[in-house]
């Protein structure tokens, strides 16, 4: 995706005929600084960047997206309060001159090849894209792994709160609207939310949609740290090419999107709050050798340490 334009974190020179001061030109601990230890508490510690480790993250990744599915799963499926919801979310945007959800999702019906791509797009890039992506950053962007996967974190949990408080049905469950539930009627693969399938996932977590919080994740993380033109274009379509896929396919109502949009600026919050930085801002690669507390704390428990 091409390589970072990063600033060198440099020492200021020291003054004519003296030495350069080190106490005040020291870097922070969140910006990869390397104070001496006894010097640094355990919140700096905590914050400072240090490279990421394969085996933790593939077990915290795989732990975290099946804590995540479980609770979303176990949140009510309350069928009466979401499709009032639906009811109230269409209302809303006829009145804001926006509801036009059910004519891109006839239009786009009409074009067998088109819907049929949005249909696979929908069951497959949503992970295949954010696992690259969180791959990409973790090879070549090490120093700011921990502060990007933060904010997806953030982002992703917090999403938890809109599927158990507001219930709410995908626009192709709606009664009377006639929407058209395009892998039903053209036999594609792959949704949780159609088909065989739907028993194993909530049908009424529509909002906040995390189709667009992950993308717009993966969007921006590409346009703010890569330095080629075409990747970051292609960064930014992204998300607008998902947008447009899952109001085509009557997953998601425009506001669905809003909602996956603010959480997604939660999560840009509590990771700017604790680095002290968006992770671009981060040093690329980590100064930070030392063990992180908590493995440290494994290790010793352990014997290894």
């Amino acid at each position: 995706m091409g390589e970072a334009s990063v600033k060198t974190l440099e020492t200021p020179p020291a003054p004519a005929g003296g030495t350069a001061s080190t106490d005040a030109s020291a870097p922070s601990a969140a910006e990869g600084g390397s104070r001496p230890e006894a010097d640094r508490t355990l919140l700096d510690r905590l914050r400072a960047a240090r490279r990421p480790r394969i085996w933790f993250e593939v077990l915290l990744i795989g732990i975290s997206y099946w804590t995540y599915s479980l609770i979303r799963n176990a949140v009510p499926e309350q069928k009466a309060a979401a499709l009032a919801n639906a009811d109230w979310i269409w209302s809303v945007e006829r009145g804001l001159g926006i509801a036009v959800e059910h004519s891109v999702n006839q239009a786009v019906n009409s074009v067998t090849w088109l819907v049929v791509g949005m249909n696979y797009y929908y069951a497959t890039l949503h992970f295949i894209v954010t696992i690259g992506v969180l791959v990409w950053i973790y090879r070549f962007h090490p120093g700011r792994y921990a502060a990007t996967r933060l904010v997806l974190f953030a982002t992703t949990g917090v999403a938890l709160l809109g599927y158990y408080f507001f219930p709410l049905a995908p626009p192709r469950l709606m009664n009377g609207q006639r929407f058209v539930d395009t892998v039903l009627v053209h036999h594609t693969w792959g949704s949780m939310a159609s088909g065989n399938l739907k028993h194993m996932s909530n049908q009424y977590a529509a909002m906040p949609s995390m189709h667009i919080g992950w993308s717009l994740w993966c969007g921006l993380t590409i346009f703010a740290v890569a330095s080629a033109p075409w990747a970051r274009i292609l960064g930014l379509l992204y998300p607008a090419a998902t947008l447009v896929v899952i109001v085509s396919t009557a997953n998601h109502f425009w506001l669905d999107a809003l909602g996956g949009m603010l959480c997604l600026a939660f999560g840009y919050t509590v990771s700017r709050a604790w680095y002290g930085s968006l992770p671009h801002h981060l040093p690329r690669t980590p100064q930070d050798t030392t063990p992180h507390p908590a493995t440290a704390a494994l290790l010793a428990r352990f014997g290894r340490a």
